[in-house]
C-alpha cells in the first residue's frame, strides 16, 4: 500500500481542486497526486511541516511555509478532532473533513482568508 505524509490543509485543497494552482510545476504535483489519491487506498501520516506538496510550491523552503499554512492547519486538526502523526486511509480523511468542516459550513473557518477560497468557498 503506498502512502505519503500530508499537511492536514491540504485534506482540503485536494478535494477542491480545480487545475490552478501557484506555478506549472506545483499544478502538475497537485494534479499527479490528487490522481494517485482518486485511484485507490492511500496511507496518509499529518503532518505539521513540509509534505509530498510543499516541495513544488513557490512559497515554500525546506520545511518552512511563507503563508498562513501552519494555523490552516492546526483549525483542520482541531475541527476534526485529529493529531499530527494520524495515520489514516484518504478516504477516511475526506469523510472527516466533509462531516466536521466542509458539511457544516466551517470552511471559512479553516481558510477564508485564503487566496484560493473564492474557488473553494463557492464550492459549498
Amino acid at each position: 500500500m503506498q502512502g505519503f505524509e500530508l499537511r492536514p490543509h491540504h485534506i482540503l485543497c485536494i478535494g477542491f481542486f480545480r487545475g490552478m494552482g501557484y506555478s506549472p510545476e506545483f499544478t502538475a504535483n497537485m494534479e499527479r497526486i490528487t490522481e494517485m489519491l482518486r485511484s485507490g487506498e492511500t496511507q496518509i501520516r499529518l503532518t505539521l511541516s513540509g509534505d509530498v506538496l510543499c516541495g513544488s510550491c513557490p512559497h515554500s523552503s525546506g520545511n518552512s511555509c511563507g503563508t498562513k499554512a501552519g494555523r490552516y492547519d492546526r483549525t483542520v486538526l482541531s475541527l476534526c478532532g485529529l493529531d499530527e502523526g494520524d495515520i489514516l486511509q484518504w478516504r477516511q480523511l475526506r469523510e472527516i473533513a466533509e462531516r466536521n468542516i466542509i458539511g457544516c459550513g466551517r470552511l471559512s473557518e479553516v481558510c477564508g482568508d485564503c487566496q484560493w477560497f473564492g474557488i473553494c468557498g463557492s464550492s459549498q
